[in-house]
């Protein structure tokens, strides 16, 4: 035994020099020293950890003391700006609209409202006691009151006998999905005798009438009860019981007024009205700006163009505990414009055509004519001073007069020979026609078509006297040259179909055929033919083939007088701020003149075509007495041929006759221009051969009272 243990111990002695293993105690030591590391390591870790808590401890502290005591007041208006109810006024009235001299053409006048705004979780049965009760302290017309709005206001007082209406087989039919809510309501309606409703008093009608207001449009929406003549004994006691009739109240409006009445009316567009809000068509794109359903908003024309400067800011009040309403920020009136229009001028026009157009349709051989527009701009900045369509029509045995403004940025029209000032720069441009060239007026004739002339033979011409007296053969023969054609009289002719685009391309530069750039919504570009047959190309270059709007027209004719660039035409001329009381003292933006493009021609070539305008109104010329010569006047006159559908059946019947007029003044620093049109001012085939003036007569007066007012300077 003990031989073994020796050997055992002896043995252990040898591991441990084999493999360094330490005697026992030395193991013993080194568990006591790891457990004490250890230890010491927990110790720094947990001091650490209780020192970053301390520190956390101290930051929040820190920020607590800022919060709660620094930043107390802060943090109050905060909590309390996230639980204030804040709720609009009504829409604030609207910018004030006037003309170049500063002559107010569009105001605000303030007018009472009895309106109704839908409470939560009101019933119906406490809606028809309010009706009732309004009906006892205002007059409410009730003959806009249709059968349908006095049956359903029986329906909503006797839902029980309304019930009765429809048997149980109905509610059986309705239960299985057989009918409609809806088909249950009709039959109701349906089933509503003639004695029930004759059982209705005037007052009851009259608390129909209001219910039905009450209940009009978007159930969020304010509802007008009442805005005309509202006496001011029923706004006060509405505005003292406006506590006890849940949902009433009283409030002031604004209505557009027009110290010029309709002058220039159309143009200027119109404006929601508090009962209606944003119309529906225009709905989408007024939520999308942040409007409310209820706002009163620009509707069309110059309201609808400059509805965000004109806009005002609404009331913005506080809803308190109990229940009263506190102004926390006034709401201003909105921006006023100025208009590039003269207010004076442009009713001086519009007399005008009123008169002319009346004698004109008591002349003999104008069954078709019925309307004519005139436009005044300036050529060098393209403002517009005053522009005006009048329609006639005939309402039993006599005519009235109605407002056809819109039409000259709407109503296309193949205006003639006026545009040949452009058709010269296309044969300048492309080496078809060169200065001083001259030609014989010989009419042109094409196999198979009908022989094109001038309006009479006018013998051997210039370029010059080409436009003095409008020949039409002499831009054929430019057309021709533009298309590379060979022209033999009676013979096939072939053209180059790229000349359509070349000659369109040109008139573009002049605004013909493109959009203006004038600030309205709605503006057409006219009609653009398809075909390209080489006949068609020579009508294009007289006029005869594509369309242009009135306001192209005037464009163009600015383009010329100026000496080549095209000016966007505009209405807006200055914005004032409404942040004071007294009107215009401060302008905020001005519509600075901006060309659109410059002629790509020479100098001299646009030289020509004003040297040819300049003839056109001397003596001799087609223009001669447009405008009084003491003004040193240039232009163009047109003529051309239309076709107009007589007896409503579709089908372009008659061909009639168009006079155009554009013209400037003075010749060699023109600061007005003109443009002047007549649709269908005579007509074929009535054994009539008699020709209306009236174009050449409005030009004549158009002119004379703008120099009159303006001078000559």
């Amino acid at each position: 035994m003990k031989r073994d243990k020796k050997k055992k111990q002896t043995k252990s002695k040898v591991l441990y020099k084999k493999r360094k293993i330490k005697p026992q105690k030395n193991i013993k030591y080194s568990y006591y020293k790891s457990y004490k590391d250890v230890k010491e390591t927990i110790e720094k870790r947990y001091n650490i950890l209780i020192g970053m808590i301390i520190l956390v401890m101290c930051v929040l502290f820190v920020n607590l003391f800022y919060i709660q005591v620094l930043q107390t007041d802060k943090y109050k208006e905060k909590v309390e700006a996230s639980t204030k109810n804040i709720v609009e006024g009504s829409t604030a009235p609207r910018g004030r609209i006037y003309d170049r001299n500063h002559k107010l053409i569009v105001d605000n006048t303030p007018s009472k409202v009895i309106y109704y705004k839908k409470p939560n979780s009101i019933t119906t049965e406490e809606e028809i006691d309010l009706a009732y009760q309004v009906s006892d302290l205002i007059a409410v017309s009730f003959d806009k009151l249709t059968t349908t709005n006095l049956k359903k206001f029986w329906v909503a007082k006797y839902p029980n006998k309304a019930k009765k209406k429809i048997t149980d087989k109905e509610w059986q039919q309705l239960e299985e999905r057989k009918i409609t809510s809806d088909d249950i309501s009709e039959r109701q309606l349906e089933r509503i005798t003639e004695e029930e409703l004759n059982a209705f008093t005037d007052r009851d009608r009259e608390a129909a009438m209001i219910y039905t207001l009450m209940n009009k449009g978007y159930a969020s929406q304010e509802k007008v009860i009442k805005q005309d003549d509202i006496t001011d004994e029923e706004y006060a006691i509405i505005s003292e019981k406006a506590h006890l009739l849940s949902g009433f109240n009283t409030r002031l409006d604004w209505e557009r007024s027009y110290p010029y009445g309709n002058v220039f009316r159309a143009m200027l567009g119109s404006v929601s009205t508090s009962e209606s809000g944003i119309p529906y068509e225009l709905k989408d794109y007024y939520l999308s700006k942040g409007y409310s359903l209820n706002d009163r908003v620009g509707t069309s024309y110059l309201e609808y163009q400059y509805e965000s400067t004109l806009r005002g800011t609404k009331n913005q009040y506080q809803i308190m505990p109990d229940g009263e309403y506190k102004l926390i920020e006034e709401g201003t009136r909105g921006n006023d414009i100025v208009l590039t229009i003269d207010i004076e001028l442009q009713k001086a026009v519009e007399q005008i055509l009123e008169e002319e157009i009346r004698k004109a349709k008591d002349e003999p051989n104008t069954e078709l004519y019925d309307r004519s527009f005139v436009i005044i701009t300036d050529p060098n900045t393209g403002e517009i001073l005053a522009m005006a369509g009048k329609q006639i029509v005939k309402e039993g045995d006599s005519y009235q007069i109605l407002d056809y403004t819109p039409g000259i940025t709407t109503s296309p029209v193949v205006v003639g020979s006026v545009i040949k000032g452009a058709s010269h720069i296309v044969g300048y441009n492309t080496g078809a026609l060169t200065i001083g060239e001259v030609r014989w007026d010989n009419c042109v004739k094409i196999a198979a078509t009908p022989q094109k002339c001038s309006w009479k033979y006018l013998g051997r011409l210039d370029d010059i006297t080409a436009l003095k007296q409008s020949s039409n053969t002499y831009q054929f023969y430019t057309a021709i040259k533009v298309g590379h054609g060979n022209y033999q009289y009676n013979q096939p002719l072939a053209l180059d179909e790229s000349a359509f685009d070349t000659y369109r391309n040109t008139f573009a530069e002049f605004g013909l055929g493109v959009e203006t750039g004038i600030d309205l919504p709605v503006e057409s570009l006219g009609f653009k033919g398809t075909s390209r047959e080489s006949g068609l190309l020579l009508d294009f270059s007289i006029g005869q083939y594509d369309t242009y709007t009135p306001i192209q027209l005037a464009q163009y004719i600015g383009t010329i007088a100026n000496g080549g660039n095209r000016m966007q035409v505009h209405l807006l001329k200055d914005v004032y701020s409404s942040d004071t009381d007294k009107s215009l003292t401060k302008r905020t933006s001005t519509f600075e003149p901006k060309v659109l493009n410059t002629i790509n021609t020479k100098p001299e070539y646009m030289e020509r075509v004003k040297l040819g305008f300049k003839a056109v109104l001397e003596y001799g010329g087609t223009g001669y007495n447009y405008i009084d010569s003491s003004y040193k006047p240039a232009g163009k006159t047109g003529t051309s041929q239309s076709f107009v559908d007589t007896d409503g059946d579709g089908v372009i019947d008659t061909e009639t006759v168009t006079n155009t007029f554009a013209g400037y003044a003075p010749y060699d620093h023109p600061k007005v221009a003109f443009t002047v049109l007549s649709p269908n001012i005579y007509h074929y085939g009535n054994n009539s051969t008699y020709q209306t003036t009236v174009n050449k007569r409005i030009s004549q007066r158009v002119s004379q009272k703008y120099f009159e007012m303006y001078g000559t300077n």
